[in-house]
């Protein structure tokens, strides 16, 4: 593994080294430097020493080739919210993992790290997991991902997992990082499709690239695990199955205490989130103007939806970010998803991969969004959406 070496005897104290780094990654006592926990491989300290003591050694690429078949079995790590239950995006994750596994032959692990709920682990198995990795510590409930990814990595190294999975929430995509660097292994972010190629066993990561213009396919074909972030919302939920067995395998977490502590909580948007929302009407610029949004939000209200928007609606301030959805806003899942001139580009497509029914209105046949939609009427946006308001608004009365 790649790590800072010291040679002690050459050591002068000079403390150039400790000067140099930003970090306090290394420091100089009783005249000999030592590295500490905070130190992120910048390699400052290195070029900073006068003597040559202090030295930056990277593992081989061509050793780790060597063993890679050694490597085996998915893993998913499974976030939890404030009340200690598996994040939705948790249980997405294995039933995609569930399929990857197969394919390779090898189990599913479930990673469950903090302080879960009752009934946690039992729901990962009935989810698809064989094993569940519980680790017990009130210290990894979300509050130094350091702490976390320390955890993870020592875990990764002595268990050699093939793949881990990752949600790309706030919390994941500080931790999925941090994991890899620790291994010295690859990450992509914000994959859309994860497949096993038959020929190679290579995980095949998809995903947005240049702005959203073409799709990407990622391998990792000389370092192990294999790793991924997907947001929530991008792959459905497997249902549960209550007579599945597995095992839960209890461990012990890392010695140190975390550098993070909560000082307050405070809650950044009220309201419920368009990821979790059933039912969502979805905006584009096909509505004109601004002026339209009453009578969009009236069809939302009729549906029982959220609303939601594309980027350049977000971009004009027609409305917030939160309603944003797409690759660079929210992934959704609705089991009803009512698409109103939208057009349809790939980022957006992404984002709603994950929708049972989509109901495009549109006035180009061309449009993208059509390829996505079950239902699809083409015509002017406004006159349509009166009509249905108007029919809802009968079959209410």
């Amino acid at each position: 593994m790649t790590g800072i070496v010291i040679d002690a005897e050459k050591c002068v104290g000079c403390r150039q080294c400790e000067r140099a780094c930003a970090s306090a990654g290394i420091v100089v006592e009783n005249r000999t430097a030592r590295v500490t926990e905070s130190c992120t491989l910048c390699g400052a300290c290195v070029d900073a020493c006068p003597v040559g003591t202090v030295e930056l050694v990277r593992g081989s690429a061509a050793a780790r080739a060597e063993d890679l078949g050694t490597w085996r079995n998915v893993w998913v790590y499974c976030q939890l919210d404030a009340s200690g239950a598996p994040l939705s995006v948790a249980f997405e994750l294995l039933g995609r993992g569930r399929e990857l596994a197969d394919a390779r032959g090898e189990n599913l692990v479930a990673l469950l790290a903090g302080t879960p709920a009752p009934g946690s682990a039992e729901a990962l198995i009935a989810a698809g997991a064989d094993e569940v990795l519980l680790c017990e510590d009130g210290r990894l409930d979300r509050v130094d991902a350091s702490l976390e990814a320390e955890l993870v990595a020592h875990l990764a190294q002595d268990l050699r997992p093939e793949i881990i999975l990752y949600g790309a929430t706030a919390f994941g995509r500080e931790l999925a990082p941090q994991v890899a660097v620790r291994l010295e292994t690859g990450l992509t972010a914000d994959c859309t499709v994860l497949e096993i190629n038959p020929e190679t066993g290579l995980l095949e990561q998809t995903r947005p690239a240049f702005g959203g213009n073409l799709m990407a396919t990622i391998t990792c074909p000389a370092h192990r695990p294999q790793m991924a972030t997907v947001r929530p919302g991008i792959f459905s939920a497997p249902a549960a199955d209550p007579a599945r067995r597995g095992q839960v395998t209890r461990i012990a977490p890392v010695a140190r205490e975390p550098r993070v502590r909560i000082v307050e909580k405070a809650s950044a948007r009220s309201g419920p989130s368009i990821a979790e929302a059933e039912r969502l009407v979805v905006l584009g610029r096909g509505i004109g103007s601004k002026k339209s949004l009453p009578l969009m939000r009236r069809l939302a209200e009729l549906l029982d939806a959220e609303i939601g928007c594309t980027r350049p609606l977000v971009e004009a301030g027609w409305l917030e970010y939160p309603h944003q959805v797409g690759q660079t806003g929210v992934a959704v899942a609705p089991k009803l998803l009512v698409s109103i001139g939208v057009s349809g580009a790939i980022q957006h497509l992404a984002g709603i991969g994950g929708a049972e029914t989509v109901i495009a209105i549109n006035e180009d046949p061309e449009a993208p969004i059509f390829s996505a939609a079950r239902y699809g009427a083409v015509g002017d946006c406004i006159e349509i959406v009166s009509a249905l308001v108007e029919q809802l608004e009968k079959s209410t009365r």
